[in-house]
């Protein structure tokens, strides 16, 4: 297989092993996947119980909930569902920009509005835990 290396004008012989080394992880893959892992595994009891809580809390007006929310437990659970929920999204979505979206300036763009709307909305979400929380 003829290919030209970068920055050489000479074309160089190489195997389909030898254009692919150096071609592998970049040691960031398992670290993703175990995120990704644990945030899935954090979030099931977490949504088990926020669940319940909603049920619970169904026709309260705001002042009870706020009062409900106002418990340090409370507010520190609602905190991580908030957290683990954001940025398990954003794992997931990276995974499938990196796998569907082809070039790289619409990859790269596609991150960037992922990642930020990942932060922008889960820090929405926590200040208005936070002054649930606060207000009660």
């Amino acid at each position: 297989m003829s290919q030209t290396t970068k920055g050489a004008r000479v074309p160089v012989m190489q195997s389909r092993l030898g254009c692919a080394r150096g071609l592998g992880s970049a040691r960031s893959g398992t670290a993703h996947w175990w995120q990704q892992r644990l945030t899935a595994v954090a979030l099931v009891p977490l949504t088990l119980w926020f669940v319940y809580v909603v049920l619970h809390l169904a026709g309260l007006p705001r002042a009870g909930v706020a009062h409900w929310a106002a418990r340090p437990l409370h507010a520190a659970l609602l905190l991580a569902l908030v957290i683990a929920t954001f940025h398990h999204t954003q794992l997931g979505l990276q995974v499938v920009i990196e796998d569907y979206v082809h070039g790289k300036a619409a990859r790269l763009v596609s991150l960037l509005l992922v990642k930020g709307a990942a932060v922008v909305l889960g820090l929405a979400a926590a200040v208005s835990v936070l002054k649930l929380a606060f207000a009660g």
